[in-house]
């Protein structure tokens, strides 16, 4: 009946390319012989199994009956008689007591059942061997190929889920596929990955086949299949590509404290060392800014900035506004993060340092604040000296 050198070459080639064992393959395929075994020669509320021999292609039918007694079944006698004219095929609902409504056709009473094997309980299963048979009409077959298929499609989504669950939240490799309505769909071998438009790097082009590298960001089961959500932007995509750059990030001798990121702008990367002998900073942008070099590469340009991390507020907020040079920072309100409240620090800095210390729109004091949590007013020391210079003069002029 079957061609098992075919079979064989089949079952190889979707367990090398989709991930999908034998077992599950061969039990798939014993159930697509049991539906249309029951579809063609079955009666309704059989319970029947297959058994394929891969060996031989011999396979045998068997019907299964559930031993049953008086507290998990009605018998007839017991059933209402408006009970008695539902469609057996619809699976019985339980009554209020629990016990389901007895079908011949796949239960068996213990007494009955034990005349059969003397050690058998309620609740164990009785096989009944079938007739074997080979010719399934259209129907049958067809319907047969339909379980085969839903199989398949459930096994590559369990094996979708167990391999891609294992990466979420690192990088992945894959192909530029197309790009529709602003997502970018990417080729990752078995299944397609999607980066939304607010998850790519804005001003970045990718042609299709191009090769291109993102994050894994979450892997979610949906009735039409597996979607992988993929990014560019997150911080932790930055996070990751200094991983592969730096082993003192990735054996844990730096660590990193906090990342502020405008994807495709700029980054800054807030680092520190748990090994008093390695410098974090000198970690991360490696020998003539090397290992930085290649992450910016990677991101298109993208600036960043990577500062050593300090737990004293002062210290960390006058080294994240690098390269602006602070003359001092004042604590006006300390943060309280049981309370999820932010601090307020207001910066003095030279008056040629004003502009390097906000950015370009804001750009350097906003990262600067959402490293730190902190809300970070900036004023120049010329702006303070003024101030002072004129309450003096509103002073001397009162008294005279």
């Amino acid at each position: 009946m079957f061609d098992l050198k075919v079979i064989n070459s089949v079952l190889d080639q979707m367990e090398d390319e989709r991930g999908i064992s034998r077992e599950k393959m061969l039990d798939a395929i014993e159930q697509a012989l049991a539906t249309a075994y029951k579809k063609e020669f079955g009666k309704r509320g059989q319970i029947i199994r297959a058994q394929f021999d891969i060996a031989s292609g011999a396979t045998t039918f068997n019907q299964i009956k559930i031993v049953a007694d008086e507290t998990t079944v009605r018998t007839e006698d017991q059933v209402d008689h408006e009970h008695e004219v539902e469609n057996r095929e619809v699976e019985e609902a339980a009554t209020a007591d629990g016990r389901v409504r007895f079908d011949p056709e796949k239960h068996i009473l213990v007494e009955h059942a034990r005349l059969i094997k003397k050690d058998l309980a309620v609740g164990d299963e009785l096989v009944f061997p079938l007739e074997p048979k080979d010719d399934f009409g259209r129907i049958a077959a067809q319907t047969a190929k339909q379980v085969i298929i839903q199989k398949i499609r459930e096994a590559e989504k369990e094996s979708a889920l167990k391999e891609f669950g294992q990466k979420e939240g690192d990088i992945i490799i894959g192909h530029v596929q197309r790009f529709e309505r602003g997502n970018l769909y990417i080729d990752l071998g078995r299944v397609t990955g999607v980066m939304p438009y607010d998850e790519q790097i804005p001003g970045e082009r990718f042609k299709p086949g191009e090769r291109i590298r993102a994050l894994l960001v979450s892997v979610d089961e949906t009735p039409r299949g597996i979607f992988l959500k993929l990014s560019r932007a997150h911080p932790k995509f930055l996070q990751k590509l200094f991983e592969i750059e730096a082993p003192e990030l990735q054996n844990g001798a730096v660590v990193v404290k906090s990342i502020a990121r405008e994807a495709g702008s700029r980054s800054k990367i807030a680092v520190a060392s748990l090994d008093q002998h390695i410098d974090p900073v000198g970690s991360m942008v490696g020998q003539r800014g090397v290992r930085v070099s290649t992450v910016m590469s990677e991101l298109s340009g993208e600036k960043i900035d990577v500062v050593e991390w300090f737990e004293e507020p002062k210290a960390l907020i006058k080294e994240v506004l690098s390269p602006a040079q602070v003359l001092s920072v004042e604590i006006i309100k300390e943060a309280q993060p049981a309370e999820n409240q932010h601090g307020h620090a207001i910066v003095t800095v030279a008056a040629d340092q004003q502009s390097l210390a906000i950015g370009r729109g804001g750009q350097n004091v906003r990262l600067a604040a959402k490293l730190t949590g902190w809300k970070i007013d900036i004023v120049s020391a010329q702006t303070e000296k003024s101030d002072e210079d004129s309450a003096e003069e509103r002073s001397t002029e009162e008294s005279a």
